[in-house]
């Protein structure tokens, strides 16, 4: 077996990962945990829990204040995490360190009640918007999205697209040089000016073409909700295409996703069969390819790119620290 790690996903698990590209897991941690991670959220926020009135973003990206060691606080995701990626000993260390930058999805009120097809959303994606994207990169092994809230259907869970998987796949093996985390190869302006590289404007459109497209080839069996109960967490290969919902229920919503990266680049044409990966096993079966990439090369250095919404994010934590320091205060004097 590729590298040591224990064994944790089932072999339904592991089948319906490489047929579909996620795995859900149940169980991972207690009420008590999440009770922890999102202690303090609605002051972060600056929002109250039980007046929507105050509720003024639909969704909102937190920065984080601290961290903790998933190994510890859900071993049972950490040990998938690690089966997944081939063992431990692959995975980059600093991946088992999730914060609490937590994901609050609220809904609005002018979506509330209303069917939307996941289909017609507009913000599908995959993640990694801080590096160039190859076929074969290290910086986005998995996308992990552990539940710290219970999430129903049409209560703000993210919906996958998993027959998108192939499409991003082949784009990827297409651009051996590289293309930018929206999709735009290396040899076109888009690569760095940042105008959408689609029609519409959009930057997210290649992605949201690719979402509408399988749309009306496959209607809704194309698409699956994330839904499940507090501490449960799914495992998402890193080419998955998602999107956040309009949360028509608007029941409070609570994810994160903390990044997994490996070590080294994924192998994708390994002497020893054996040897691959589930998740690089998931691309090549995306690819439709028995055995291995022969040839294939990334042709142009890797490099990281710096995204918006770090600056977004400082800008909000100190809004978020100037906020619990005035509730401490209030605490203090009371």
């Amino acid at each position: 077996m590729p590298g040591a790690h224990t064994m944790t996903l089932t072999e339904e698990q592991k089948q319906n990962f490489l047929a579909n590209g996620w795995a859900h897991l149940t169980g991972c941690f207690t009420k008590e945990t999440a009770d922890e991670v999102t202690k303090n959220v609605w002051t972060r926020l600056g929002m109250s829990p039980s007046d929507q009135s105050t509720w003024s973003k639909v969704r909102t990206n937190m920065p984080s204040i601290r961290a903790f060691d998933s190994s510890v606080l859900a071993p049972k995701a950490w040990s998938a995490i690690a089966e997944l990626c081939g063992g431990e000993d692959r995975v980059h260390p600093a991946s088992k360190e999730w914060r609490d930058s937590l994901i609050v999805n609220l809904g609005s009120k002018s979506k509330e009640g209303k069917d939307v097809k996941p289909w017609e959303m507009d913000e599908w994606h995959v993640d990694g918007d801080f590096f160039v994207h190859y076929l074969d990169s290290p910086e986005q092994a998995l996308l992990v999205v552990p539940l710290w809230t219970d999430v129903v259907e049409g209560g703000g869970g993210t919906w996958i697209c998993p027959p998108g998987m192939k499409a991003v796949a082949e784009h990827l093996y297409s651009n051996p040089d590289g293309v930018s985390p929206r999709m735009a190869p290396r040899s076109t302006p888009q690569f760095s000016s940042g105008v959408p590289f689609c029609e519409g404007g959009s930057k997210l459109g290649w992605f949201n073409q690719l979402a509408r497209r399988i749309g009306a080839e496959q209607g809704m069996d194309g698409f699956v909700e994330v839904t499940g109960k507090l501490g449960d967490v799914y495992l998402l290969h890193p080419l998955m295409l998602h999107a956040s919902s309009h949360n028509p229920k608007r029941k409070v919503r609570i994810i994160t996703n903390p990044p997994v990266s490996l070590r080294k680049p994924f192998e994708l044409d390994r002497k020893d069969k054996e040897q691959y990966s589930l998740v690089e096993q998931g691309t090549l079966k995306a690819l439709g390819v028995d055995g291995g990439l022969s040839g294939w090369k990334t042709t142009a250095a890797r490099e990281k790119v710096i995204p918006e919404r770090v600056r977004i994010q400082e800008e909000m934590k100190k809004d978020e620290m100037n906020r619990m320091e005035e509730a401490r205060r209030a605490v203090a004097t009371a």
